[in-house]
């Protein structure tokens, strides 16, 4: 549904979560991100209290829950790390379920977890709530770099194109037989990945040259022009 409306990470709704300008839900995040990376790592309570306020914005928001949970697929390699850190830790150890792990690197492992779910999740609810051209004039109106703007605009604009470039590729590679199984193929893979960076940079070095042949100087106020009152 999200899809249709505008980038894959907005979720199309009229709540007023929705509706909130871009650049005070943009500080908002950043409050909150902070607050949490700033709790002590043992202050559980603390945690469970800011997810209740992430449910609380969601359910204003009204976009389903599953449709974020796919996307925390990201905190993966964080979650990885945080299994391996109470093995790998050095300090007192503990037995747990039988193992015997560090009880420093088990209250560090807890507290990443739920740092940064808390982090994701945060971040996926406001590309959920905020159109990707509402939140770069946000960031304008923030003050942020006019050309780190501008960067991030044409990421967003251009990362669907890169990854249907990509499933063109890996098209191509499967129907001359070849799937990627064990680590003997990756240096195949590795070869994609360049072709891919080489004709990903051939096209930006054509837009910029059209840009430029169309009167482009640096200079752009598309994103301000669209964001909302």
């Amino acid at each position: 549904m999200g899809a249709g409306h505008g980038h894959k990470l907005h979720f199309h709704g009229h709540s007023p979560v929705h509706r909130a300008p871009a650049h005070l839900k943009v500080l908002a995040l950043l409050a909150f991100v902070v607050m949490v990376v700033a709790t002590p790592k043992d202050w559980y309570p603390a945690y469970a209290g800011y997810l209740l306020v992430l449910v609380a914005v969601i359910a204003v928001s009204r976009v389903p829950v599953p449709y974020l949970l796919k996307r925390l697929v990201v905190e993966v390699p964080f979650v990885v790390f945080a299994v391996l850190l109470p093995f790998i830790a050095t300090g007192p150890r503990i037995e747990v379920l039988g193992l015997s792990v560090s009880e420093a690197g088990l209250v560090s492992a807890g507290a990443l977890l739920a740092k940064g779910t808390l982090g994701v999740l945060a971040s996926l609810t406001l590309a959920a709530t905020t159109e990707p051209h509402h939140l770069l004039a946000g960031l304008e109106r923030l003050r942020l770099p006019h050309q780190l703007v501008q960067i991030m605009g044409f990421m967003v604009r251009y990362l669907d194109v890169v990854t249907d470039e990509m499933r063109r590729m890996r098209v191509a590679r499967e129907s001359r037989g070849f799937t990627a199984r064990d680590p003997r193929h990756w240096p195949v893979v590795a070869r994609s990945a360049g072709a891919l960076f080489i004709r990903s940079y051939e096209r930006g070095e054509r837009v910029h040259l059209a840009m430029v042949a169309r009167g482009y100087t640096g200079v752009s106020t598309t994103a301000t022009t669209r964001e909302t009152p």
